[in-house]
Order: C-alpha cells, then structure tokens, then sequence
C-alpha cells in the first residue's frame, strides 16, 4: 500500500513542477499581482503557474502540493543537501517545511489585503528520516483564525503513514499597507 501512496505522492508532484515551470517559474509575485486576492486565491494561483513560486522551495526541496479553505500540503525530498553533521536530515529541514505547511494553512483564510507572520513555532521531532525516506508530506490545517491571532497545526510524515514531527503556529494578522 505504501508503494501506491508513495506513487500517487510522486505522480503529484511530477504534475505540479510541469505546470510551475512552464507558467511563472521561480520568484516572488509583486504587491500588483496578488491586489484583491484572498490568500486562497494567491495560493492557487500560484500551484496552476499563473504566480511565481517561492525559490526556498527550490533551495530546500520542497513543495506546496494542495490548498483548500483552511488546509496546505507539502511534499519534501530530504536529500544529501539537507544532513546535519551527524548524517541526519536537519531539525531546521523539518521545521521550515512544517513552518511553510502551517503558513500556508492560515494564509487561506487571509482575505484580499491582511497578511500574517510567524510569532511563534513549536515542533516535535519524533523519528529521524532515514536515507530511504523519499518523500515526506506536512499536512496543516487551521484551528483558529481571529482578527489579530491564527492557530494552525500539522504533521509531517511518510508514505507509509510513519510519523516524523508535528508542530503548531501561532500567527500575527495584520492589515498590508499600501505601497
């Protein structure tokens, strides 16, 4: 079963970079290009190639996946670029995936003009990934979303179900200035 997963998983991601690279490729979209939008909207706009995509995602070997009212995926290839000096995949590799994940999560409920940043990340790294570990996914959802404050937690975890970290987020939301 898990060798399905890990294929459907794959099958994504190999669907997700073609139409990433053929559409606005590697960058950070201006302030003109998102105007309006909701975060959702952003989101999604981004993953059909219409936006650029973030290049940490290139420098770290990860992905946004699936968006929904709420929710954010993403896919990570820990790699040899990715080793602590004890030979493990890094702490600071699960923590930004598992950062991004729970930030995309809360930036779907953004409407057009608010935004959010990080106040406060909490992470427990359960299982180190091994060296046949291929992909991982960090699945979040949002738990609360106010005016001021967003709530979100995650899970970061294998094909096979295996679980690696979980973590949660607690987020400023503010109101972008113009210009």
């Amino acid at each position: 079963m898990h060798d399905d997963t890990l294929a459907t998983w794959l099958a994504l991601e190999e669907e997700i970079e073609r139409r990433l690279d053929a559409g606005a490729g590697c960058g950070v979209a201006t302030p003109d290009q998102v105007a309006g939008m909701t975060g959702l909207q952003t989101l999604q706009a981004m993953l059909r190639g219409e936006l650029p995509y973030p290049p940490i995602a290139r420098t770290l070997s990860f992905q946004l996946v699936q968006v929904g009212e709420g929710t954010a995926v993403f896919q990570g290839r820990p790699g040899p670029d990715h080793l602590n000096p004890m030979g493990g995949i890094h702490g600071g590799w699960y923590a930004t995936l598992l950062d991004s994940a729970l930030g995309c999560a809360v930036h779907t409920k953004m409407p057009p003009g608010r935004g959010y940043t990080t106040a406060e990340l909490g992470l427990n790294l359960v299982k180190a990934i091994g060296p046949t570990v291929r992909r991982v996914r960090a699945e979040a959802r949002v738990v609360h979303c106010g005016r001021q404050l967003a709530t979100a937690e995650a899970r970061l975890y294998g094909p096979d179900d295996t679980l690696y970290a979980h973590g949660t987020s607690t987020c400023l939301v503010f109101e972008h200035r113009a210009g």
